[in-house]
């Protein structure tokens, strides 16, 4: 049991499988529809393991799984990516360089470069310079 972590937040999915097991005691008759009601504000409102722990104290299975896990630490391999990954501003301005560029290359055609079809070559250096920029590559190509 998550016991030893009744400081960890719940979340929707947690709150809807606690409801469901709930239901079912309701049905095998070890909660009347009073203390069904009770319990079930309760868990609407609980916001840690450990309100929701505190429902299930007097009742067997079925309860909700988030009860029996056991309290999962952060892997340090995703922290070192997420420290690794770029800001979100730098984000930002690699999603949307291709897409400028290509506003760029169709303005380029209709005012500078009047029908010249090569200014649409200039999206796809962009593309290839940000890939190469940032060593994503091509997606699905290893």
């Amino acid at each position: 049991m998550n016991a030893d972590r009744p400081e960890f937040r719940i979340s929707d999915a947690d709150r809807q499988e606690a409801l469901d097991a709930l239901n079912e005691h309701v049905r095998t008759g070890r909660l009347g529809l009073e203390e069904f009601g009770e319990r079930s504000a309760q868990v609407t409102t609980a916001k840690t393991l450990g309100e929701l722990a505190e429902l299930f104290v007097d009742l067997p299975r079925p309860r909700p799984s988030v009860l029996d896990r056991p309290a999962q630490q952060p892997a340090p391999a995703r922290q070192a990516e997420v420290a690794d990954s770029p800001g979100p501003v730098a984000s930002w301005l690699v999603s949307a360089a291709v897409p400028l560029s290509a506003v760029v290359a169709i303005v380029l055609y209709f005012t500078v470069a009047r029908g010249i079809f090569l200014v649409f070559l200039i999206p796809i250096a962009v593309a290839l310079l940000v890939s190469a920029a940032t060593g994503r590559g091509w997606p699905g190509v290893r």
